[in-house]
């Protein structure tokens, strides 16, 4: 497997692990000027990078906040998670919300999201009468006993 990166902008890095345990790539800012996020802002932040995974089975980029940024300064992921399709080849953008109740400034350099590549399951869909029964059944949301 493969991950290619294609700089769109000069001043792009290029993502890389932070150790060898490491399972996310470091996906840093691309910014002319520093980025301020208010209380409750959301705002694109541009890494200056678009990608291609080349490989032999379905796979997935995923982008994931990061926790320093996320329990130190309340600075997560808009959508929780993001999901970079195999066909998708325009710049990564990482849509961040401050959670805080202070501003916070993001500079050209600064990491803020890690990529996670991971295996995908394609199964074929059909539409169903029934299911299998299941001892839980139709128990939904908040069925496992606690308040």
């Amino acid at each position: 497997m493969t991950l290619r990166i294609k700089k769109l902008n000069e001043n792009a890095i290029i993502p890389k692990r932070a150790t060898s345990g490491s399972a996310g790539y470091d996906l840093s800012a691309c910014l002319s000027e520093p980025v301020t996020v208010l209380p409750g802002e959301i705002k694109k932040i541009p890494t200056g990078i678009s990608c291609e995974l080349v490989s032999d089975t379905d796979a997935v980029i995923l982008i994931y906040a990061r926790s320093s940024l996320a329990t130190k300064h309340g600075i997560t992921l808009a959508n929780c998670v993001g999901v970079v399709d195999s066909d998708y080849r325009g710049e990564i953008l990482v849509a961040v919300i401050n959670q805080s109740d202070k501003p916070y400034t993001i500079e050209h350099g600064e990491r803020i999201a890690q990529l996670v590549i991971t295996p995908v399951l394609l199964p074929t869909v059909e539409e169903a009468e029934e299911l299998s029964d299941t001892t839980r059944g139709a128990g939904g949301f908040g069925s496992t006993g606690k308040a």
